[in-house]
């Protein structure tokens, strides 16, 4: 596929980030894991490539993320991190890699400098804002993940859409305040209704980035081998909702990541039968 000219040349960076919300433009984010994936959504127009702990699942063929070390996120990031020159590259902290100051402190050094992140990723609410701003008061870019956290699946007992009664959605609300207010930099809302994703959104001084969060947030993020329809739970029948196969028309690799681009920017992804209700 030839490089769309419109794609700009200017690496991403939070400012772009945030000024891309002020002026309306969506937000493309996809997970890679390796140089030659990371080399084609580059040049898509991806703008934020996660080092997503999904590598779990889709690389390992594991049933849950919290087998993941610091050292299997540092790896990978170190395939993909010099391969890029646009996309801003964001990585997952693992399993309990944050429970205590000292040790998010470290996970973060090590995916940032080992690595070459640019920006990490922690899951959990309001119980997380300490952990959000000592990193943020140091430097370290931070996203905080709301909604369905796969590293708490043994606690919730399976992956399930989150939010949908008042109580919930309210506590979601106010731990999307508290994470901005720690310092964070990006929220990322999963699994959530769509009304919920847009009120988030709207009352979010940051980008926000849903999967399965609805038509209204600032970007979408969704896990490579998904889209191209070979992730082990697509390939078993076990399709989220969210989730659209770009492998379709005759279609290579590289035109099914511009495609996902495309529709993301045109705001064609997500369709309404891609979001949950309350």
């Amino acid at each position: 596929m030839t490089q769309d000219k419109t794609v700009p040349s200017a690496p991403v960076n939070i400012a772009g980030l945030r000024r891309m919300r002020e002026a309306g433009e969506k937000i493309a984010c996809l997970t890679a894991y390796d140089a030659s994936f990371a080399m084609i959504e580059d040049r898509a127009g991806v703008d934020v490539i996660l080092i997503g702990d999904s590598l779990g699942m889709v690389l390992h063929g594991g049933t849950t993320t919290t087998p993941v070390t610091v050292d299997d996120i540092v790896y990978h990031c170190k395939c993909v991190a010099p391969h890029v020159s646009r996309s801003f590259v964001m990585a997952d902290l693992p399993f309990l890699s944050y429970a205590t100051l000292d040790r998010a402190l470290d996970a973060s050094q090590r995916v940032m400098q080992e690595g070459g992140a640019k920006m990490v990723k922690l899951e959990g609410g309001r119980e997380q804002a300490a952990i959000v701003e000592y990193l943020a008061v140091r430097g370290v870019p931070v996203c905080a993940h709301l909604g369905l956290q796969p590293q708490f699946v043994h606690k919730m007992g399976a992956f399930k859409v989150q939010g949908r009664d008042e109580a919930a959605a309210e506590a979601m609300l106010h731990d999307a305040h508290v994470l901005a207010e720690a310092g964070a930099d990006l929220l990322l809302l999963e699994c959530i209704p769509a009304a919920l994703g847009q009120r988030i959104t709207e009352a979010s001084p940051v980008p926000v980035i849903g999967i399965g969060a609805g038509h209204e947030v600032d970007g979408q993020i969704l896990v490579l081998h998904d889209i191209l329809n070979i992730s082990p739970m697509v390939t078993l029948g076990r399709r989220p909702r969210f989730v659209k196969n770009y492998m379709v028309d005759g279609r290579d690799i590289e035109s099914a990541v511009g495609a996902y681009v495309a529709e993301v920017k045109s705001g064609v992804y997500p369709a309404s039968e891609h979001c949950f209700a309350a």
